[in-house]
């Protein structure tokens, strides 16, 4: 008797939640947008748009975005100037003579010595595993 009274309870309680109509179909545009200081909020253009505003202070109106403000971890301040100097030149090493691409002057020509930098640092990666092997001589 018991079970028919809290079957009857439940189907009370969730008879007007399956009563509702299903929802509308979501919008077909969401527009984000940054608005600075007391700007007002773009109002939507149509019905089936939502803008979404971010709100930034007047003195962000002009700054570099604070994704771009921080220096590369590469070239940290607390590197030293021969590693800066080592990333500056690696990442310039593609326009020059020698550098194995097709950017800038006789790039192809440095395909050779790429392939001889990589075996080289190959061998020396292999041999410090193999000096980590206690009795691999």
């Amino acid at each position: 008797m018991t079970r028919w009274v809290l079957a009857g309870l439940a189907l009370a309680i969730a008879a007007p939640a399956m009563a509702q109509e299903t929802p509308a179909d979501p919008p077909q545009r969401v527009r984000n947008a940054t608005v600075y200081g007391e700007e007002a909020c773009p109002k939507p253009a149509s019905n089936d748009e939502i803008v979404v505003c971010a709100r930034l202070g007047e003195n962000e109106r002009y700054r570099i975005p604070k994704r771009f403000r921080d220096p590369p971890s590469q070239a940290s301040a607390d590197s030293s100037w021969a590693q800066r100097a080592d990333v500056a030149m690696e990442a310039a090493r593609a326009t020059r003579p020698n550098s194995c691409s097709a950017i800038g002057m006789n790039g192809q020509s440095g395909c050779t010595q790429a392939m001889l930098r990589q075996w080289f640092a190959e061998r020396r990666q292999q041999q410090q595993m193999n000096s980590d092997i206690p009795g691999a001589r």
